[in-house]
């Protein structure tokens, strides 16, 4: 059975940063750990065990593949596991960023925001 964007919502904010990072390009667990600290501005640091724990969750929901293994340049032919985001993930990172930011953009959310700053 197929499931539509919208049951994929709303995301986890990792798995957020995680298909935003794919959507840039293939990446392997190590450069999505340097990519994801990068654009949080070193707010989200994730661990290996964390990261290949939602890796294999993406992947079994159909919005992450594995892109195929390629040598790691720093290595000494040490081979690296690739990640993608496919088609259907690509759709759930665009509604669920759309969705985000009809949240933010909402006039009582910006009543808020100034009433709490």
């Amino acid at each position: 059975m197929t499931r539509a964007v919208h049951d994929y919502l709303p995301l986890k904010p990792v798995d957020v940063e995680i298909l935003l990072a794919l959507a840039a390009e293939d990446r392997h667990g190590y450069a999505l750990v340097q990519a994801i600290s990068e654009h949080t501005g070193g707010l989200v640091e994730l661990d290996p065990g964390n990261l290949y724990r939602v890796i294999k969750r993406l992947l079994a929901d159909g919005l992450v593949a594995e892109a195929g293994q390629r040598p790691s340049d720093e290595s000494g032919g040490e081979r690296r596991r690739y990640y993608r985001i496919t088609p259907i993930g690509g759709r759930v990172l665009a509604a669920e960023l759309e969705r985000l930011r009809r949240l933010v953009d909402a006039p009582e959310t910006r009543r808020l925001a100034r009433r709490l700053s």
